[in-house]
């Protein structure tokens, strides 16, 4: 084999690599539900009456029974991103929040918008990535 040819055979595995490191991977998050809740938010099923447990930002949420892990879920912090829904300008491009866990969501004071969902969101929370009018979206989040 020519000592040329044998060179840029070398380069191969390593150009192969740069190329595998430039697709896109899919992300690390799981996809659910999200729907929406206004005030009054106390008492909650985590922290009862401490207005503390809220963060200043007001960007938290209520866990679907699917994540609520009989009340371990309370604290946890959850990166959230809408990701689809019914009406196509639904969601905030490229918009992701970090929201707190605080309540349960179905035991919350005030109803949901729509129920079943995995997360709950403040209505702050859910205005900050979606549209308001919407009842439900499709998200995207990790812990």
């Amino acid at each position: 084999m020519d000592h040329h040819l044998q060179r840029s055979h070398a380069f191969l595995p390593f150009i192969f690599f740069l190329l595998l490191r430039t697709i896109p991977r899919p992300s690390n998050g799981e996809v659910g539900t999200a729907a929406q809740y206004s005030p009054p938010f106390l008492p909650t099923a985590c922290y009862g009456q401490d207005p503390d447990q809220f963060p200043s930002s007001n960007l938290f949420a209520a866990a679907g029974d699917g994540i609520w892990d009989n009340g371990a879920a309370c604290g946890r912090q959850y990166l959230v991103k809408c990701i689809s829904a019914e009406d196509q300008e639904t969601c905030v491009p490229d918009q992701v929040i970090q929201v707190r866990i605080v309540d349960f969501a179905l035991t919350t004071v005030s109803s949901p918008t729509y129920d079943g969902t995995t997360m709950v969101l403040s209505d702050t929370a859910f205005e900050t990535i979606a549209n308001f009018t919407a009842d439900s979206i499709n998200i995207e989040f990790q812990r």
